[in-house]
């Protein structure tokens, strides 16, 4: 594969990927992909930023060949250990305008809605205004500092406040030089906030061309889960002196800062995208503006899926695929128990996990280790990469009944599984699902995300007609998942046919790739060659008030052509 990164002058697109494309593989670096290949007519560019250069140790390497229209690729650390290129620290006394305005912004984390002030939203103010080494060096920061931890967390070690306020901020700096280098774009596009949201939006503002976000998870809500979770947190006050409800107050920082980099992509945005109605809710509830919210599911090469049912026996063998990376948010062990249930009611019963497992090479070891310690595994599986050392047949033919097979061309998997599974903990809106409905394979999933929209259907009154998919179970419960594996592979009760036919049903209609990539490029033609203001007006004529005098619009292809504003008469 070739390593050499295509460089431009000018794209249409900017991408912005935040730890995806191209180095891992899976979920929203599947969807930049299938949008650059299913659009040729755009040229796009891809800014990259991880944290490191290295996973686990290792070198990340990429992972995806470029399509054609592929014209700009860029990567960038924003942890890399770069602090031995850093100038000696000098004495200063730093900008006061440049510090008001960070206490400014300071006081709008304390509302729950509160606007990042103006001048925070230009370049100018972080290469100019406040450089990184003032941040890092001047009087009136380390003044500015003191005083809010006097304020706000006196009892909790300074040393640790001091290392967590600069690991917040130091990043934005970073991207703020970013945006400088970045070649000529008509639009900016994140698939999500943080900090490739953030990136979009300080590159909107700096040009005034238009940006767009489509949120696959929310982000905010999934860095709560990861900060509230996390263990590298140490510090709490001693149990006698908590207030009631009271919590780290270092983790508070991280939320406080992932919410507000989020509100600033979300008023910056001219289309505030998700792909599901319970992800929009999500994004009003955090801030997004109404009228801005939009929804385009994603979409499936419906035909070439269904192609891969030639390949299926009658009935399928009792498979049970999951398509997914072993990371804990996917709960891969959860999956495992609930094989191990089954398998008393269905002795020749398998789980395959199929998916990278290079991410989290621990938790891949201790998920081999449950199954191996369930009986369920013979031995412990070696990985090079993402590619085990067993080839596809050696797992597919051996005793075990929980198999890891890494990466793999899912046409190969989908015709040789009778169900699907996702046992995760968190989800956007899996393309795995729609994948497997058109290749003829029901699902059972976790409420998460979109999952129960998906087997149960949401977009209209039809959609719901077409009737149940699979089946929707709680978090990190066993029992429940392999209940509904049990029913649905006792094939001569019919609801797995049912469940094929109303997924290839559903699909079909409302899920073709045709559809999803129609609805962009409708969106890239419209703002092409447009400013930020300009297609501001086109878009959202006015900011509309809390309560709109008309149902909100879920699905951009099913769109309103009449809407009556006049007040309805009461009648006696």
């Amino acid at each position: 594969m070739n390593n050499k990164f295509p460089t431009s002058k000018s794209v249409d697109i900017m991408l912005f990927s935040e730890g995806t494309y191209p180095y891992v593989k899976g979920g929203v670096s599947s969807w930049i992909l299938q949008l650059m290949k299913g659009l040729p007519e755009f040229s796009f560019g891809v800014c990259f930023i991880g944290a490191t250069p290295y996973l686990d140790g290792e070198l990340m390497q990429i992972s995806y060949e470029f399509p054609e229209n592929l014209k700009h690729l860029e990567v960038h650390y924003l942890f890399d250990d770069n602090d031995k290129k850093m100038p000696k620290p000098k004495r200063r006394q730093g900008n006061k305008e440049g510090f008001d305005a960070m206490k400014e912004l300071y006081k709008s984390f304390q509302k729950k809605n509160g606007e990042i002030p103006e001048i925070l939203q230009h370049i100018d103010f972080y290469t100019k205004e406040v450089t990184f080494d003032d941040f890092l060096h001047s009087q009136r920061a380390w003044d500015f500092l003191t005083q809010t931890y006097s304020k706000n967390c006196p009892d909790i070690p300074f040393i640790d406040y001091f290392w967590t306020l600069r690991n917040i901020h130091k990043p934005i700096w970073t991207l703020a030089n970013i945006v400088k280098q970045l070649p000529k774009t008509k639009i900016y596009h994140a698939p999500s906030t943080g900090y490739a949201g953030f990136l979009g939006a300080l590159s909107s503002y700096t040009t005034k061309k238009p940006f767009f976000l489509t949120e696959h998870g929310i982000y905010t809500r999934e860095r709560k889960i990861d900060m509230l979770s996390a263990d590298w947190i140490e510090f709490k006050k001693p149990s006698l002196l908590q207030q009631p409800q009271e919590y780290n107050y270092i983790k508070k920082m991280w939320i406080t800062f992932f919410d507000k980099i989020g509100l600033f992509c979300y008023q910056r945005s001219n289309h505030i995208l998700s792909l599901f109605l319970g992800a929009q809710k999500i994004q009003i509830n955090f801030g997004a503006p109404q009228e801005r919210t939009m929804i385009i599911p994603n979409g499936v090469d419906v035909d070439a899926l269904n192609q891969t049912m030639q390949y299926r026996q009658d009935p399928p063998r009792p498979i049970i695929t999951l398509i997914g990376r072993v990371v804990p948010i996917k709960d891969i062990k959860t999956f495992i128990r609930a094989i191990k249930i089954a398998s008393q009611y269905i002795p020749n019963i398998e789980g395959w996990v199929v998916g990278s497992v290079d991410e989290d090479k621990e938790y891949v070891q201790e998920c081999q280790q449950m199954a191996f310690a369930l009986d369920l595994k013979g031995g412990i599986q070696k990985f090079d990469g993402n590619k085990s050392n067993l080839s596809f047949e050696e797992i597919q033919n051996n005793n075990d009944k929980i198999k890891f097979f890494g990466h793999c061309n899912i046409k190969e998997i989908l015709p040789k599984s009778a169900l699907q599974t996702l046992s995760s903990i968190s989800e956007g809106m899996p393309l795995v699902i729609l994948e497997g409905y058109a290749a003829g394979v029901p699902c059972v999933a976790t409420d998460v995300g979109s999952c129960r929209d998906l087997i149960e259907g949401s977009i209209d009154d039809e959609d719901r007609q077409i009737g149940l998919a699979g089946a929707v179970t709680g978090i990190a419960n066993p029992d429940a998942l392999a209940k509904e594996y049990v029913r649905f592979l006792t094939f001569e009760n019919g609801d797995w046919a049912k469940a094929q036919k109303a997924g290839l049903k559903r699909v079909e209609k409302y899920y073709r790739q045709e559809m999803f990539l129609q609805d962009y490029r409708d969106l890239y033609n419209e703002a092409l060659n447009l400013t930020w203001d300009e297609l501001k007006e086109k878009v959202f004529a006015y900011f509309a008030p809390s309560q709109l005098p008309y149902n909100l619009v879920q699905i951009k292809r099913f769109t309103i052509t009449a809407f009556n504003l006049t007040p309805q008469r009461e009648t006696d």
